[in-house]
């Protein structure tokens, strides 16, 4: 059982990573990365999503009709969005402006919905929950490398810290859109050296 918990939870963080091994969940990658900050407070958001809709799915998965189970997926997930929403505007309200209309859009997030679908719904909650945190952890660092790699290049500043003199130019092609596909692709490429899949 231990080796099952620990396979689930690891798997998230290299061999399944989300957007770099199933290159799920692109569009908060690629819109609320031109800062660490921002990718880290994206990542961890989705993190709870994905945890706590993995536990209540599984819960009620003997329960929920097979037909309309993708409908009360989305409905359970909706939940917890709403949920971290709120407790972003409560406690976090300059990181949730800047995040802006991506919070709501992770109701919409194929890792989230995945997870509930192929994992959640055929698994015990202990093993969900896992499952969630751990491709949650791995959704938060792929942001947060992201979001560093882009920051320091675009903005010469790491974490909101200036990392460089005033002689230092900053890339802004870095913090633009095209600048994200660029480094996720660079990402990606380097992640493929190191893997098989």
């Amino acid at each position: 059982m231990a080796k099952s918990i620990a396979k689930e939870f690891t798997k998230g963080l290299w061999d399944e990573i989300p957007p770099f091994r199933l290159v799920l969940g692109l569009c908060p990658v690629l819109g609320v990365t031109t800062t660490m900050q921002n990718g880290i407070g994206m990542g961890l958001a989705t993190t709870f999503v994905l945890i706590c809709s993995n536990i209540l799915v599984s819960a009620l998965r003997t329960i929920i009709p097979a037909k309309v189970r993708i409908a009360c997926f989305i409905i359970i997930i909706a939940t917890f969005v709403t949920v971290v929403e709120l407790l972003m505007q409560a406690f976090t309200y300059k990181l949730f402006m800047q995040l802006g209309m991506f919070i709501p859009l992770i109701v919409v997030n194929c890792i989230v919905l995945g997870r509930a679908e192929a994992f959640a719904s055929k698994n015990n909650m202990l093993l969900s929950m896992v499952d969630g945190l751990g491709m949650g952890l791995g959704f938060t660092i792929s942001l947060g490398a992201l979001g560093g790699i882009r920051e320091i290049l675009g903005t010469g500043t790491f974490y909101g810290h200036a990392l460089f003199g005033a002689s230092f130019h900053p890339f802004a092609f870095m913090v633009q859109a095209p600048g994200a596909f660029v480094c996720l692709g660079l990402m990606l490429c380097i992640m493929n050296m190191f893997g098989e899949k």
